[in-house]
């Protein structure tokens, strides 16, 4: 019997304000929607948690024995500046500015995000589709859409009747909000728009002479609407109706409201069963955003390379680090969060090298599959991964004591409780081993204090050559002193 079969799952679900039982459409499939990265820049640490936490969920999925179809796209058309239905293409925008193909921007950025999703041990989706390769298929939305007495065309451009949509559906169900209100605190358009109302939002946009990026269609040459792309791609590969659609929270509206619109206009049907919402990660108390510079790349965390962090931090470090909160509650990333993660991560992973060295007893002192069932708890009660490092946790005190004789099991429930703590580590929350890194790296860092110790003595007795010289040998070998008022520090 698969393993799904024998746990019941919760999700939280953004639409109904729940946790509702997770059950899947097809029995033993899943079908898996994830709004992925617009590729005009690099991702920076707060977008890396949001794919995170679709990450553990796909793992917990496929180690429960599902099926699972996870469908997360590439941004590389539509939308504009805001996430509004004016303005520049944020990919042509940067294209201008570096004097690029579109093109070479989006394969600049889309290399980048893979090589960070690597780098931070995420598995790659079953399918990463493009906007720009679905044009057709987003057009034929359109067209359905205005059959339907639900878009018009004006000027060139297609936008959605949110109104006129209003009338027989509930635009605003997923964000709570009311389309009279809405409407109500709006400005008047004042004739400077082709839309009819303030919320109507673009299908399909004309483009303006200077608009690098534009295909032709039956209303103009021009380019979708960066809410359409995402119905388009979803339901060429789920279908009409499928099982998760996820992203962060920014999205719920007007992105994921517009998503159901667009569905429910073309299919007559909802198109999701089950709407999750990642929160954000906040940089020393303030919102992670480029735009106010109050951010941190993912390089930077194992480069050292920041002006936020005392050293540099292994990628699983950090993922530890993320994965002790809540994907539904904001995180604050700090030096002094991540120091103490990475204490609690090097004790995890110190129990993990150790346990085939433990030797099985003739009886048990653990009930094994007690404690098994709590850890699948935790992850049943909508992806709890603070609860479930709780219990693993309880897991590594176990093995101390083992190793201390104060504990015991048989050789059966030895191998049982070393491969959920495996499957629970390394499958479900995706972390990396560091057997010997840490330990080398602690090596590796207490040498360097040395040196700079003696680099120290050195320029306080005027010795600066030799000060030069221990700061020069270090940097050829790629290790930087930097001198501030709080002392010397360095990056690796």
């Amino acid at each position: 019997m698969p393993l799904y079969k024998q746990q019941t799952i919760k999700i939280y679900n953004s639409l109904s304000g729940e946790k509702e039982v997770f059950t899947p459409i097809h029995d033993g499939n899943i079908g898996m929607y994830v709004c992925g990265p617009t590729v005009y820049s690099n991702v920076h640490l707060g977008n890396v948690r949001t794919f995170m936490s679709f990450d553990v969920i796909f793992r917990y999925f496929l180690h429960l024995g599902y099926k699972v179809r996870y469908v997360r796209n590439i941004t590389d058309a539509g939308h504009l500046e805001n996430d509004a239905d004016s303005g520049e293409d944020r990919i042509a925008k940067k294209a201008r500015i570096e004097q690029l193909e579109p093109m070479e921007i989006v394969q600049r950025y889309t290399v980048d995000f893979h090589e960070v999703l690597k780098t931070y041990n995420f598995l790659p989706p079953s399918i990463e589709p493009t906007a720009t390769g679905h044009i057709i298929e987003q057009i034929e939305i359109i067209k359905s859409i205005i059959d339907n007495g639900y878009a018009y065309e004006a000027n060139g451009s297609v936008y959605f009747d949110v109104v006129k949509f209003n009338e027989t559906h509930n635009y605003g169900k997923l964000s709570g909000r009311n389309i009279e209100d809405m409407l109500h605190n709006s400005r008047d358009l004042d004739g400077q728009s082709d839309k009819r109302n303030p919320q109507d939002f673009a299908l399909w946009k004309r483009a303006e002479p200077q608009h690098i990026m534009r295909w032709p269609s039956p209303w103009s040459d021009g380019f979708p609407g960066w809410h359409l792309e995402c119905t388009a791609m979803s339901t060429k590969y789920l279908g009409n109706h499928f099982d998760i659609h996820g992203g962060g929270m920014d999205l719920k509206f007007p992105h994921h409201e517009c998503e159901i619109a667009q569905n429910e206009a073309s299919t007559g049907q909802a198109p999701v069963n089950y709407w999750m919402h990642a929160n954000m990660l906040t940089l020393n108390g303030k919102k992670m955003a480029k735009s106010t510079g109050n951010y941190i790349l993912p390089s930077e965390i194992y480069t050292g390379n920041n002006a936020v962090l005392s050293k540099a931090f292994s990628p699983s470090t950090a993922r530890f680090f993320m994965l002790q909160a809540h994907y539904r509650s904001i995180l604050d990333f700090s030096d002094d969060a991540i120091v103490a993660a990475e204490k609690g991560f090097n004790r995890l992973m110190d129990a993990m090298n150790s346990v085939d060295d433990l030797k099985p007893s003739g009886s048990s002192t653990l009930n094994v599959a007690e404690w098994k069932q709590l850890c699948y708890d935790a992850m049943n009660d909508d992806f709890n991964c603070p609860i479930l490092i709780a219990q693993l946790f309880e897991g590594v005190r176990f093995i101390n004591l083992i190793k201390d004789g104060k504990e015991s099991l048989s050789a059966e429930d030895l191998a049982d409780f070393i491969q959920a703590m495996r499957a629970f580590v390394f499958d479900v929350l995706g972390l990396e081993s560091t057997s010997a890194t840490n330990l080398d790296h602690e090596k590796l860092e207490g040498a360097v204090k040395v040196l700079i110790e003696m680099r120290n003595k050195a320029r306080a007795d005027k010795d600066f050559a030799s000060s030069d010289y221990i700061r020069d040998q270090l940097a050829a070998v790629g290790i930087e002193l930097k001198d501030g008022k709080e002392g010397t520090t360095f990056t690796f």
